[in-house]
């Protein structure tokens, strides 16, 4: 049995129960809550772009979705204080790869898009497409590293210069 999600950067919609079992015809087919199709257009292109979290507890399976609050300056700055501050509680590197920052990282770029994509659709769109680019070279970086190492071992170059250490 999952436990409630890991606190993250990204803002939810506080949770709601969706039922006893994951498979309750109601997962997925919450009722909106503004009735005008622009809004509603919306909703499903931010849900799309940032599905909801979904886990089981014992008081049965909740779901949260992505805020659909625009986000104001102060929530801007807060942002970059939580994400400063979380670096330093997970006492991510700051060089090399590093999951800690790299998760980080992710959780802020996604609450931008969420930002960006309830103020501008379109540009919010654009931002999807450079971090799953971005994402996808890093992965081939990551192999690349993975692959090399052996190579740098057989030639003697000591693992602390290569770029994930």
């Amino acid at each position: 049995m999952s436990e409630a999600p890991l606190e993250t950067l990204m803002r939810h919609d506080p949770p709601l129960f969706v039922g006893f079992d994951s498979a309750s015809p109601m997962a997925g087919a919450l009722p909106r809550k503004g009735a005008d199709p622009a809004s509603a257009q919306l909703d499903d292109m931010v849900n799309s772009m940032l599905p909801p979290r979904q886990w089981t507890q014992e008081s049965g399976t909740w779901m949260q979705y992505a805020s659909k609050e625009p986000a104001t300056r102060l929530d801007v700055i807060t942002l970059q204080a939580m994400l400063d501050q979380r670096l330093q509680e997970r006492q991510a590197r700051e060089a090399g790869i590093c999951p800690v920052r790299e998760d980080l990282y992710a959780q802020c770029f996604d609450e931008l898009i969420r930002q960006v994509t309830l103020d501008g659709p379109e540009r919010g769109l654009l931002l999807l497409r450079v971090r799953d680019e971005i994402r996808m070279s890093v992965d081939a970086y990551k192999i690349l590293v993975r692959l090399g190492q052996p190579i740098c071992m057989e030639e003697g170059i000591p693992p602390e210069t290569l770029p994930g250490e």
